[in-house]
């Protein structure tokens, strides 16, 4: 049996350890999506009614957090919208359709908060499925003026952007120390950094910008 449902406080340590094992190694030797799971909680842009869960026969398998972010257009106005991340499946659960459950879960709930648009950064392979668009699509852009390939929106309400230039601020929580993480991670049960071809890939991505 599937239920998504809120995260509470006694999964904290559950989810920072579905975290963990999700994201170590994917990008780099080791992560930090665990610790920034970790202090997100507590900061004054994380949404807690945006904080799902899913259990799979009772056991919680991954998580969906999100917090605010912001757009600005070239007259200053401010719109405020949503990111998520991190978005975490078990390792041995993954490409079975349960993010799938958990993001689409997670949009309903969404819209009907209010909000209307969802910027985020990861591989396109992983989200144009869920109605992500290149955010070179919405003109959407970061303050360098640039348009990452791996910055991806959807509208939640379609025509939510209406064609104007924006760009891009995440909320100052994503602005990790890593030191900071490292001392968290070291605190944990020991887990082998290694390189993986996953780490190219995102190399790649992180790298690559439309024009």
């Amino acid at each position: 049996m599937v239920k998504v449902r809120n995260e509470t406080e006694k999964d904290y340590k559950i989810v920072e350890e579905i975290t963990r094992k999700a994201f170590y190694n994917l990008y780099v030797p080791g992560c930090a999506e665990h610790y920034l799971v970790h202090i997100m909680r507590p900061h004054k842009d994380f949404l807690p009614e945006l904080d799902f869960v899913i259990e799979l026969d009772g056991q919680v398998i991954g998580n969906i957090m999100y917090t605010k972010a912001e757009l600005v257009d070239e007259n200053g106005e401010k719109k405020e919208i949503l990111t998520f991340g991190p978005v975490s499946i078990l390792p041995e659960y993954q490409r079975m359709g349960y993010g799938k459950i958990l993001m689409e879960h997670s949009f309903e709930r969404a819209f009907e908060l209010g909000y209307d648009v969802i910027v985020i950064f990861g591989n396109p392979g992983n989200y144009v499925s869920r109605g992500f668009k290149s955010c070179k699509k919405y003109n959407v852009c970061l303050e360098d003026g640039t348009f990452p390939s791996a910055m991806l929106v959807k509208e939640l309400k379609p025509g939510a952007l209406d064609g104007r230039k924006w760009i891009y601020h995440d909320s100052e929580v994503m602005q990790l120390d890593e030191k900071e993480a490292q001392l968290f991670d070291d605190g944990l049960e020991k887990m082998e950094k290694k390189y993986q071809p996953s780490q190219e890939e995102f190399y790649i991505h992180s790298r690559s910008f439309i024009k």
